[in-house]
């Protein structure tokens, strides 16, 4: 018996929807940009001139920088937890190959790209400790994540949206301060990466808005569900070498506010651009349960906005065992 019968009967009802999604919000793998397409060629006789000049271009961004962009590189590269996660999701049904699980495998294989570009960066750079962060990469995937959806695909592509759109943030906003620092190749990448976010954050709330016109109530439930218990973002369960779970985030999270790449005002302004694009205040047919569900994700952006007003970020960086800088 599914967890979810009725969500799963929807999921099996869209599912003949998913290829033409996949046509629209992914690309192929002989016309996406590749990593090699940004770094240098280490074939090429100039490799090594290519490699000083990113040490060079590296050495003018600020540490609480290379925090933000080491962890960005570990979240991006937690990627076999996330697709394992996903699909276990009621109706992906993996092992049918049917369009969700084809749509897992393809949207991965394009989240792929951006660890592997990432990584490389940091390793040429000379500015980071690569065996630490393969450390905690390591960890991030064995430990895994809990973020209160179990195996509904509601509540998942909720998570789904809010966390493609916060990482379309991050990278855009930490591709623009190495613009800045004319680090050129990084600013290029960290832009293309977040273009790729961006699409997959409309596919994602694509999936939501036509789940919306089948299942309204149930929907408007899952997304107040997951409001409720706060959309954990994977990076929460980061640890350095000797850790415990968990224990990075913060002073990871307050270097993100410290450089204004991912703030506490950017999520709520990521819930009220759901709402708005779901367009959940004019949507009909609702049970007395989603009315109230309704009610409060209404409300929920004011009640931030208030909590966030008392939050106070230290100024003063946490010594990291990832960065050498």
């Amino acid at each position: 018996m599914p967890l979810h019968p009725q969500r799963k009967e929807v999921m099996k009802t869209l599912e003949p929807e998913v290829d033409a999604w996949m046509q629209e919000y992914l690309i192929p793998a002989e016309k996406i940009w590749q990593p090699t397409d940004l770094l240098p060629d280490s074939s090429n006789e100039n490799f090594y001139e290519a490699v000083r000049q990113i040490r060079e271009e590296a050495r003018e961004l600020p540490y609480d920088f290379w925090v933000v962009l080491v962890a960005d590189t570990i979240t991006e590269e937690a990627l076999p937890t996330y697709e394992s996660w996903i699909m276990d999701i009621e109706g992906v049904e993996q092992h049918e190959r049917n369009g969700w699980s084809r749509w897992t495998r393809h949207w991965t294989a394009e989240e792929n790209r951006h660890g592997d570009a990432l990584n490389k960066y940091l390793y040429l750079s000379g500015m980071v400790n690569m065996k630490e962060i393969e450390i905690t990469t390591q960890h991030i995937i064995s430990d895994g994540f809990a973020i209160g959806t179990g195996r509904d695909p509601y509540k998942n592509f909720v998570y789904t949206s809010f966390q493609e759109l916060a990482t379309h943030i991050s990278h855009k906003r930490v591709g623009q301060l190495a613009q800045k620092k004319q680090n050129k190749l990084l600013g290029n990448m960290c832009k293309l990466i977040a273009g790729d976010e961006m699409r997959h954050y409309m596919a994602y709330r694509s999936f939501i808005q036509r789940i919306f016109s089948v299942d309204p109530s149930e929907m408007m439930i899952a997304f107040s569900d997951m409001m409720k218990t706060k959309i954990v973002m994977p990076a929460q369960f980061i640890r350095e070498s000797g850790g415990v779970i968990g224990d990075a985030f913060e002073n990871f999270s307050n270097a993100a506010q410290r450089l204004g790449v991912y703030t506490t005002e950017d999520y709520i302004d990521i819930l009220k651009k759901l709402t708005d694009f779901w367009d959940i205040t004019n949507i009909r047919e609702l049970n007395d349960k989603s009315e109230r569900a309704r009610d409060y994700i209404m409300n929920l952006p004011d009640r931030l906005a208030k909590i966030s007003e008392r939050i106070k970020i230290p100024q003063d960086p946490y010594a990291f065992k990832w960065v050498t800088v």
